[in-house]
């Protein structure tokens, strides 16, 4: 009768034991606070800037993947951040994106692995700009670190009338 008792205690146990190791089916662990396309008028670029908060904590070495459409075309693009334990705002800026086109939604995925990999979350949103890419110029208006006005921009030190505009190539 002891080893029986025995018996179910140690099953017990291990049961406790492995619960103890999983993550539970609850809340996601980041949640979407922003999104948007930053046009910096300066430099000549956009990219997309997407904002996540923290629900719960993640395991420690856990990353986060975003799959960024491009909006010129091909592949997209993708970057890649590790999550830290202390840190409660996630901020994922895309590498420089060209072509974006008023009021079209472009695809977003988010995923969030665990230290071996294991998917932990998934999230698939949209973003939509409120203005086309072409308002911006079509090179910097400033370089270097003083923001120094871009000699191929202010020829002779003075500025253009009219800036050259971004364009799309075809």
């Amino acid at each position: 009768m002891t080893r029986t008792i025995l018996l179910l205690m140690a099953s017990a146990a291990i049961a406790l034991a492995t619960a103890g190791c999983q993550r539970e089916t609850g809340p996601d662990p980041l949640k979407l606070t922003g999104k948007m396309f930053v046009f910096n008028y300066r430099l000549a670029y956009a990219t997309y800037m997407i904002t996540l908060s923290k629900t719960e904590a993640v395991p420690d070495g856990s990353i986060v993947v975003a799959h960024f459409e491009n909006p010129a075309g091909g592949e997209a693009l993708v970057l890649e951040r590790k999550l830290f334990p202390k840190l409660e705002k996630v901020v994922l800026e895309s590498p420089d994106v060209t072509c974006v086109k008023k009021d079209r939604a472009y695809a977003v995925t988010i995923e969030v692995r665990g230290p071996a990999g294991q998917p932990l979350q998934k999230l698939e949103i949209t973003v939509v700009s409120d203005i086309d890419q072409d308002i911006m110029p079509a090179k910097a208006l400033v370089e270097g670190p003083a923001y120094d006005k871009n000699p191929e921009v202010f020829r002779g030190g003075k500025a253009p009338e009219r800036f050259e505009t971004a364009s799309c190539p075809s």
